[in-house]
């Protein structure tokens, strides 16, 4: 096939000469020879070879699970191709075509996605960091000197993420500069440090995306859905923002009372509370941190917090490690990111709190028992656990009713007897035997 050369308009107006490039269609047998030898390639075997896919038409075609790092997809076609789990590590795909792909759960860091296409494509829980997401088109020099743009045989628009979903993606240290994401998914996204300068966020879903120390410099997010971001450190310089949902989103501003306006200093008020508990009350002082934002204290880890009372309490991204909180009131509190492994949470109190990416590995959620008739058992009903780490943790008898655990770790997990009626648990991570006694969960056949 012959490539056929004319002049085209840019923005400028300026003429450039363009190559509407062929495009080579495989099939999925020769795709599989190809990516074989990559593979070979990328174990150092004999007879392997780098896949040099650029121009290729793998229109609806299966790369699942595949390794193509670092192999060459410039101006590739992969319409509705499905690269779920794929390994795209350095991979370059530069002017590619990728809407309504699948790349669920899809390994792309560093990645050159430079005036790529991926509208409506689905990266839910895709890792991107430091990916290249920026405007780019293809050229070449011309005999005479002069640069002719190359465009494949496809209608893709640079730098085009309208309508793709990435909740849960990780957009570290990511280039999205200048990028079109109207009404694009990033719900849960962990966004810290992506440079989003002039990026159009128009109508997109951000709630709870992490945008730590994120560049929005300029960027377009009128009408966004931003409720519980949190954009602690964010460069918001000449942002328009107007009609955009900021409902618990977190800032650099105190989302509650500060710790400046305790009544003593934290440390202070954690060894009169360690005292109160040790004397049954005789001594020191009960611990009431109801509605502080707290999120930059250090000192909570293997703290005593039995009894805690904190509705409310703002403790993003604390260390909480080993801390001993039986009994403890956080109803509402925001634990987003917070490192709760190895805690005594016996009895604890956590409904309707944010538990998001949270760390409660080896944490013992079960019941705390009184006397020979009376329990106490967690109360986890309505909290949101999306992503969250229960891997190893004790849960027996917890309240899960109406709770969002997608996408949550509950391997070894000791869930017997906990009721998980009403609970959201889309992508979780468990054993078929570990839910034969939790209530509100049908085990079938």
């Amino acid at each position: 096939m012959v490539a056929q050369i004319e002049k085209k308009s840019d923005r400028s107006g300026r003429e450039r000469l363009v190559e509407q490039r062929p495009l080579y269609k495989a099939t999925q047998e020769q795709l599989d020879a190809l990516l074989k030898r990559h593979e070979m390639f990328r174990n150092a075997r004999m007879g392997g070879a780098r896949a040099i896919l650029a121009n290729y038409d793998l229109t609806g075609l299966n790369l699942a699970g595949r390794d193509l790092a670092h192999a060459d997809l410039t101006g590739c076609i992969l319409r509705r191709a499905n690269l779920a789990g794929a390994n795209l590590d350095c991979c370059t795909l530069f002017a590619a075509d990728l809407r309504e792909a699948n790349l669920t759960g899809a390994s792309l860091v560093k990645v050159d996605l430079r005036g790529a296409s991926l509208r409506g494509a689905d990266l839910t829980g895709a890792n991107l960091v430091s990916a290249d997401l920026r405007d780019g088109s293809l050229a070449e020099r011309a005999a005479d000197g002069s640069l002719k743009m190359v465009v494949v045989e496809s209608d893709t628009s640079p730098a085009d993420m309208q309508g793709a979903k990435l909740a849960n993606a990780n957009l570290s240290q990511a280039k999205l500069s200048g990028v079109v994401a109207q009404h694009t998914d990033f719900t849960d996204a962990l966004m810290r440090g992506t440079k989003l300068v002039r990026a159009n966020l128009r109508n997109a879903t951000l709630d709870g995306a992490i945008l730590e120390g994120a560049d929005m410099s300029g960027a377009d997010v009128r009408g966004a859905s931003m409720k519980g971001a949190v954009l602690t450190g964010a460069v918001l310089m000449m942002t328009e923002m107007a009609g955009a949902d900021m409902a618990g989103a977190l800032t650099d501003k105190p989302a509650g009372k500060p710790a400046s306006a305790l009544p003593r200093p934290l440390e202070q008020m954690l060894k009169l509370h360690a005292e109160w508990v040790g004397t049954a009350g005789q001594g020191g002082l009960a611990l009431d941190l109801s509605g502080y934002d707290l999120r930059h204290e250090t000192c909570l880890s293997h703290a005593c917090l039995t009894r805690l009372h904190a509705p409310g309490v703002i403790l993003y991204g604390v260390d909480l490690s080993a801390a001993h909180i039986q009994v403890g009131n956080l109803r509402g509190a925001d634990l987003r990111g917070a490192n709760l492994s190895g805690c005594d949470l016996r009895g604890i109190n956590l409904a309707d709190a944010q538990l998001g990416n949270a760390n409660l590995s080896e944490a013992n959620l079960g019941y705390l028992k009184i006397d020979a008739t009376r329990l106490v058992c967690s109360d986890l009903s309505g909290a949101k656990l999306r992503y969250a780490n229960l891997s190893g943790a004790r849960l027996v008898k917890a309240d899960f009713r109406g709770a969002d655990l997608s996408f949550a770790n509950l391997l070894l997990a000791d869930l017997k007897e906990a009721d998980l009626t009403g609970a959201r648990l889309s992508g979780t991570r468990v054993k078929r035997e570990q839910m034969a006694e939790v209530t509100g969960f049908k085990v079938l056949g």
